[in-house]
């Protein structure tokens, strides 16, 4: 078509991002059954966590993305284009429609993500309030998230393609929408909605929810933008914390350019010297412990001996007892056999005499 340079360049990255795939994340925090959906390599990730679980599980999650995502980018021979990109993209933050004011677990929650990911609050079950509730609690929502400074994600302006729609849509948040997984007859076709006693309420209406809008904002119009605020805004922010952290710095103290050899040079010699500070500390804790030991072993083995001598002094004096008794058995055996062998003889004697004495009356008579 003779059509050359920029031109051209649109229909280049739609082939080949159509060819290639790519990875658009979207976490959804609300009372939402968990799931995974694949729309032509677009991936969802769906998280629902319960009104008392805290804020740090969600942070937690993002922040493992994010590090997961450096890890493949600080590698020697990294693979960034075949990579599977896990961080999230959008937020989808989904209010109970109360009518009411925010609770200040969702304030706390968003204040602490709208610095890691795009937040596009959504209220949830819509068709619960009337229209007039629903406009009046849009405008309550709004002003509580500014009054409170969280950030949430805004649709772009600045590009005059879609600075229209985007600036129309900015006025409609946070998106209502209604949500059903079964199909209902409508004319002569079935459509997603919710059936009720005194009508339907169809998903895809945009008379009856916002579902159509948050949709089109998300897959349509903005999917490129926000891809691109993860990765320059928020991945940028947790990159350089974590290197800020591991110590890498662009300019020393004086501003000049710190190149990364020399940052790694002085973090190498400084755990070289945290190494042998920590060495020389185990050595002299062990020096310490073996000494500690040596005089508990010595304290044991005088006391062994206290005992030992104890015991000995002990045997020498029972056995001194025992001598004594033995000596005084022998005395007292000595002067029973002595009086056993006595009365032995004055038995023999009379034993004797009386037969003489018998003998002598045999013969008198």
């Amino acid at each position: 078509s003779g059509h050359v340079g920029f031109d051209s360049l649109p229909d280049q990255l739609v082939n080949k991002s159509t060819s290639q795939g790519f990875c658009f994340n979207i976490l959804c925090i609300g009372k939402l059954e968990t799931q995974t959906q694949l729309l032509q390599k677009v991936q969802t990730f769906t998280d629902a966590p319960e009104e008392n679980t805290i804020y740090q599980h969600i942070v937690d999650y993002i922040d493992t993305q994010f590090e997961s995502y450096l890890q493949e980018e600080l590698k020697i021979k990294r693979s960034l284009h075949n990579y599977h990109d896990s961080r999230i993209h959008a937020c989808l933050y989904f209010i109970a429609p109360s009518g009411h004011s925010l609770k200040s677990l969702d304030l706390v929650t968003m204040k602490k993500l709208d610095s890691k990911v795009n937040i596009i609050p959504v209220i949830a079950k819509a068709d619960t309030i009337s229209k007039s509730e629903l406009h009046k609690f849009k405008i309550k929502i709004m002003s509580e998230l500014v009054s409170n400074g969280v950030q949430i994600y805004q649709f772009p302006i600045d590009d005059e393609t879609v600075a229209k729609i985007n600036t129309a849509m900015n006025g409609h948040l946070p998106f209502a929408v209604v949500g059903s997984t079964e199909e209902v007859s409508i004319g002569n076709k079935m459509v997603k909605a919710r059936q009720y006693p005194w009508g339907v309420v169809q998903v895809e209406n945009e008379n009856h929810c916002d579902f159509v809008k948050l949709r089109e904002m998300l897959i349509c119009v903005n999917m490129e933008d926000l891809r691109e605020q993860t990765h320059t805004r928020h991945y940028e922010l947790y990159r350089r914390c974590k290197l800020e952290e591991m110590g890498f710095r662009d300019t020393d103290p004086e501003c000049k350019p710190v190149s990364l050899q020399q940052t790694y040079e002085e973090k190498r010699q400084e755990f070289v010297g945290e190494l042998q500070r920590r060495e020389e500390e185990m050595r002299q804790t062990f020096v310490q412990r073996v000494k500690e030991k040596e005089a508990e072993l010595k304290d044991a083995e005088r006391e062994l001996q206290g005992k030992f001598e104890q015991l000995k002094r002990m045997h020498a004096e029972e056995k001194s007892k025992l001598e004594e008794k033995r000596r005084s058995l022998e005395e007292e055996m000595s002067v029973f056999s002595k009086r056993k062998a006595a009365t032995e003889l004055l038995q023999a004697q009379a034993f004797n005499t009386s037969t003489n004495n018998k003998k002598d009356k045999d013969r008198k008579k």
